[in-house]
């Protein structure tokens, strides 16, 4: 186990728990359109692949999401790539499984990623950028203490139409002070969407 909460634990990703049930996620369709940019199949190999490279490199860090009560895999948090002149790294959670009665595992496992981040790889500040339609994902970001820093126009082409892409960044406190996170909120999408 890497960290803990009340309901989550992140522990390392091993090849022998890629079950069946975790791959089955990288085949859904509503949990993969907002996941991966590229539109790819992900398989069992190019997932090992990728995880390995990443470790091997330093620059790209996968762990599980485990539900303490039930003992289940529910999802994976990525850290990277890490640009470690900067000390700078995106963070992607994706959750697989969701638990019947449960609300706000996503923002959870964010807030446990941000600590993997921060207190074990000295992440000086996570940023990252998502669908504008993808409000789930938007809002659990959000509630785990990250701020929209601004919004790509028509970044995306999705479905022949012009897509937003909202950024979003957390910043390390041991590295940034209040105002300066406070200062780096995009006001005008704060306003349009309060």
């Amino acid at each position: 186990m890497i960290v803990k909460s009340d309901r989550l634990s992140l522990i390392n990703f091993k090849k022998e728990l890629i079950s069946q049930q975790v791959m089955e996620w990288f085949k859904n369709p509503d949990l993969m359109r907002y996941y991966t940019n590229s539109k790819k199949a992900i398989t069992k190999e190019a997932l090992l692949s990728s995880v390995e490279k990443g470790s091997s490199t330093g620059t790209n860090f996968t762990y599980f999401i485990l539900h303490n009560r039930t003992e289940q895999i529910i999802g994976t948090i990525k850290l990277g790539p890490i640009i470690k002149a900067h000390k700078i790294s995106d963070l992607v959670a994706l959750i697989g499984e969701k638990i019947e009665g449960e609300k706000g595992i996503g923002t959870e496992a964010i807030e446990l990623g941000i600590k993997l981040a921060f207190d074990i790889h000295d992440i000086r500040k996570l940023f990252g950028g998502m669908y504008a339609s993808n409000i789930a994902s938007i809002k659990a970001y959000t509630r785990a203490g990250w701020v929209v820093e601004g919004v790509l126009k028509g970044h995306y082409l999705e479905n022949g139409l012009n897509e937003d892409r909202i950024l979003v960044g957390c910043f390390n406190p041991e590295y940034f002070k209040d105002r300066e996170i406070q200062n780096a909120k995009y006001a005008p999408w704060y306003e349009k969407n309060k």
